[in-house]
């Protein structure tokens, strides 16, 4: 059964190329298409799509304006189309926390940049949405249990590191995780598959909304507790010991399990260098990305966490790491951070 999209862009020209890259695998069909908000609308009630793409700079109505009300009175799944500018990469994050799945860069108006890979990038989107599970999502109350309260990471051991990777639907959860640790938690290194030019505004964003300091990542930057480091779009991170201290390392190699940053390149270092003093989370998102690094990561000692079906925007990459073995537990995103700060303080008692 196919994939019924509803495309909204003002620009003739980009929901021609959207239609026609959508369709070219055949399992995605383009069953309307909308030059604002307003026909937008009418248009979903016409057609009940199972996603919408959709432009944020449109006339009668702002994108982010529309993607609220939405939200708000009728979840769908829904894949922002974005220019790769600061400002787009802005509009972008508050798009993901209003409840947008992904997005993807919208290519140049002279359609430079590679169609071929904008096309394979937004089909992939779609697909990833179409599994998405945004009405539960919306439904769900945010509240974490009381069985454990992390409000201090006093008592656990110097030289501890907490990991966490994700994807689709990751900004939330990553923002949701972070936001509950303590001031004085270990240090934290995110894997979050996301693009260059938006990385920097991710970190930004976090850094004002969570009591920890959140900066991206840059090559052999000291890694500091009450700290948090996102990967840099474009480059793996890795941990490393040199002098006495933990420093990130950045490199360009290869892709792995599809991704560059990867989780699984972030969560096999972590194992190899910290390894019974980290703890590890694997997040939301589609694919099995991160899944045999946090298997790494138990073997290596480490206590592990995946997200639970339930609060999973995604259950892909968590699924596939519950399946081999690699978590210790599955918790609800908002019990997340406790799981974490409770796993080395477990550690540090057995050790």
């Amino acid at each position: 059964m196919s994939i019924r999209v509803l495309v909204v862009d003002d620009s003739a020209l980009i929901r021609e190329v959207l239609s026609s890259q959508l369709i070219k695998d055949g399992d995605i069909e383009v069953v309307g298409t909308a030059e604002d908000p307003i026909v937008a609308r009418r248009k979903i009630k016409e057609l009940n799509p199972d996603v919408i793409t959709l432009d944020i700079e449109m006339p009668n109505m702002n994108g982010l304006e529309f993607l609220s009300k939405l939200m708000r009175l009728r979840p769908l799944p829904v894949v922002m189309v974005s220019t790769l500018t600061h400002k787009g990469a802005s509009e972008t994050m508050l798009a993901l926390e209003l409840g947008a799945v992904d997005f993807v860069g919208k290519p140049g108006a002279n359609l430079s940049g590679g169609i071929e890979k904008f096309g394979a990038d937004i089909r992939e989107k779609v697909r990833s949405a179409a599994q998405s599970d945004v009405k539960g999502q919306v439904m769900r109350p945010n509240v974490a249990s009381k069985s454990f309260v992390a409000n201090s990471a006093a008592g656990v051991a110097a030289g501890s590191l907490i990991a966490i990777g994700a994807s689709t639907g990751g900004v939330d959860a990553v923002r949701n995780v972070i936001s509950r640790l303590p001031a004085d938690s270990p240090p934290v290194l995110v894997a979050q598959h996301m693009p260059e030019s938006f990385t920097a505004r991710f970190a930004e964003r976090l850094n004002q909304q969570v009591e920890l300091e959140v900066v991206e990542a840059v090559d052999r930057m000291p890694i500091e507790v009450g700290k948090v480091y996102i990967a840099k779009g474009g480059f793996h991170l890795l941990v490393e010991i040199s002098s006495g201290q933990m420093k990130c390392r950045l490199n360009e190699n290869d892709l792995v399990s599809g991704h560059r940053p990867s989780v699984d390149v972030l969560f096999a270092s972590v194992a190899k260098t910290i390894g019974s003093k980290a703890v590890g989370a694997i997040l939301t998102g589609m694919g099995k990305d991160g899944a045999e690094g946090l298997k790494l990561m138990r073997q290596a000692g480490s206590y592990t966490v995946g997200q639970n079906k339930e609060s999973a925007l995604v259950y892909g990459m968590p699924r596939v790491a519950n399946e081999i073995g690699a978590v210790v537990e599955e918790a609800a995103v908002e019990d997340i951070a406790n799981r974490l700060i409770f796993g080395l303080l477990k550690q540090k008692s057995v050790a």
